[in-house]
Order: C-alpha cells, then sequence, then structure tokens
C-alpha cells in the first residue's frame, strides 16, 4: 500500500475510533426510559461494549499501518 493511502485510511481509522467512543455514551436514551435487555445486558451498556470492541479492532488496524522508525543498527525502538 503506497505511503499516502495508508496515511489517508489511518487517519479515517482513527476518526471511526472517536465516533464510535461518542456513540457509545447513551444520550440517544430518554430519562426514565426502563432499558431493553440484550444479551443479558441492558442495551445501553451492549452499545458500548460492542463500540469499545470494534474501536479496538480499529486501533489495531491503525497501528498495523504505523510506519515505525528503526534506529540505526537495524534494531527497532
Amino acid at each position: 500500500m503506497a505511503p499516502r493511502t495508508r496515511a489517508r485510511t489511518r487517519s479515517l481509522l482513527l476518526v471511526a475510533i472517536a465516533l464510535l467512543y461518542v456513540f457509545s455514551i447513551p444520550w440517544y436514551r430518554e430519562s426514565g426510559a426502563s432499558p431493553e435487555i440484550w444479551w443479558g445486558l441492558p442495551d445501553w451498556v451492549t452499545v458500548a461494549v460492542l463500540c469499545y470492541a470494534a474501536a479496538a479492532v480499529c486501533n489495531a488496524c491503525a497501528w498495523l499501518l504505523t510506519d515505525m522508525p528503526e534506529e540505526e543498527d537495524g534494531e527497532p525502538r
């Protein structure tokens, strides 16, 4: 993959991580509404856990696209 494409993809992944963290906050719920149960958890907890898992995957992919500088002796930092 070209360096410019890698940088753009990495930037998009970082934006996706930020959006996932914002979406994980349950401000879409009305106050006093009783939660539905999804997979044994309240719906807002399930959404948050799924967002955090997706953010972790995006973070791992972003790190795979990151170029790490090497030191002069060829050993990574």
